[in-house]
């Protein structure tokens, strides 16, 4: 058979293209292409149905409480990931680890494919019964399963399973409770430093969503870093631009999306407000907290109420329309894993600023304005600057839309189970 063309799987009367072969064969270490140069007719037979047998037969476990119960952060990263893999290699068997059936409308949003499934505790009746399964139980039906990589999605991992024969994988989003402990009641401090600190210890590899939580890792952890892999996370394919946008009755207005909570610190933008032009309106998207109180007080107390809008229970499939819509985006956040609503605005067509001190800057690019989390006329000043008919918009988000094109969906696929192959093999 000529290079290039399909080589047969023996065992399994299935093909494979020769040039996928040898990539894997190039992570393995198999010097696949010689052999089948020097051999007629059968050496190579063995070597690529063994190839491609393990290849077929790969079965990857993930941690799915997330991907089934919250509606973004966590959730999106979990079911925007599971999505791309199983696009980018429908070879792989996919199951999906969840303590139960979550919410109807988030497990929807896992494509339906035939490499996908999920699996469920079989008996959760019982007091506290799916946190154990989740936290220890799950490790046997890993290996009924024979389910041979495990990937925590969110930042845990089943204890024991470093035991078994199951390689294990564990993404870590941020250690915001250890680098800016004030954010966090103390107790719950202590227990998640004491799931990080297990979790690295049942980890066969770590993946950081961006360089600043790789060093945060590495520093409250003491873990080598050459067990660390930086794969950013991909934005959902919705947010792929081409929209109008839907321009909110009263005119201009500048978007926040994300959690609203003290360390997200929206309330800068609020004070932001009185240096910008006073028919541009703040609107802010995300779930009511008691840091929601202080920011209405605070814009009650200084008139700014008119000009700040709050909304609760956006759907997920508004926000593209709701970003397209928007003069700039803004996130003031003093603390980041990563920052994917950075990364939707820039996709959706707006140019962002964010302010400095984590990882906002990595995520943005260096096309975006970045500036202190505590300086209200800095933002102000950097939000005149990306508004509609400021000079050298256009340019600016055409060049942060370039920038991003390293977090799109089928990049970080291949990365993944380019990670998943050095693992096993």
């Amino acid at each position: 058979m000529k290079p290039g063309g399909l080589l047969p799987c023996t065992d399994y009367g299935e093909t494979m293209n020769q040039n996928k072969a040898n990539k894997y064969a190039t992570i393995w270490g198999l010097e696949l292409l010689s052999t089948w140069k020097n051999s007629k007719n059968f050496g190579i037979s063995l070597t690529y149905s063994y190839l491609c047998t393990k290849i077929k037969m790969m079965k990857i476990g993930y941690d799915a409480k997330r991907i089934v119960r919250n509606g973004t952060g966590l959730g999106n990263y979990g079911r925007t990931l599971v999505n791309d893999i199983a696009q980018y290699d429908a070879e792989l068997d996919l199951r999906l680890y969840a303590p139960d059936k979550g919410r109807d409308e988030l497990r929807g949003q896992i494509v339906a494919q035939d490499n996908v499934s999920f699996c469920y505790p079989h008996d959760s009746a019982l007091p506290f019964a799916k946190a154990w399964w989740r936290t220890k139980g799950i490790v046997k039906d890993l290996l009924h399963d024979g389910v041979q990589i495990y990937h925590g999605l969110s930042g845990e991992l089943p204890f024991g399973i470093s035991k078994t024969n199951i390689r294990s994988v564990v993404t870590i989003h941020d250690l915001i409770f250890l680098r800016h402990p004030e954010f966090y009641h103390w107790l719950d401090t202590k227990i998640y430093t004491w799931k990080f600190l297990q979790t690295i210890k049942e980890a066969d590899h770590i993946i950081a969503i961006s360089e600043c939580t790789k060093r945060d890792i590495m520093a409250f952890g003491e873990v080598d870093g050459s067990q660390i892999s930086v794969i950013y996370q991909s934005c959902a394919p919705r947010f792929d631009g081409g929209r109008e946008g839907v321009r909110r009755e009263g005119g201009k207005y500048i978007l926040s999306v994300g959690s609203i909570e003290e360390r997200k610190n929206i309330l800068l933008a609020v004070k932001a407000l009185p240096y910008l032009p006073e028919d541009l309106q703040l609107v802010i998207v995300g779930r009511h907290t008691k840091y929601t109180d202080v920011v209405q007080a605070y814009a009650e107390r200084h008139g700014l109420m008119p000009r700040v809008k709050i909304m609760h229970g956006v759907k997920d499939e508004e926000l593209p329309d709701l970003y397209a819509g928007a003069e700039a985006f803004v996130y003031p956040s003093v603390y980041e894993g990563f920052g994917i609503p950075i990364i939707e605005a820039i996709s959706t067509g707006l140019p962002v600023v964010a302010c400095t001190g984590s990882c906002l800057e990595e995520a943005g690019g260096p096309d975006n304005l970045y500036v202190a989390p505590d300086d209200a006329e800095g933002m102000a000043a950097a939000i005149r600057q990306v508004l509609r008919g400021a000079e050298g918009r256009e340019a600016r988000i055409q060049r942060s839309q370039a920038y991003i094109r390293r977090f799109e969906g089928q990049n970080v696929a291949q990365q993944v189970v380019d990670l998943y192959h050095q693992l096993l093999f």
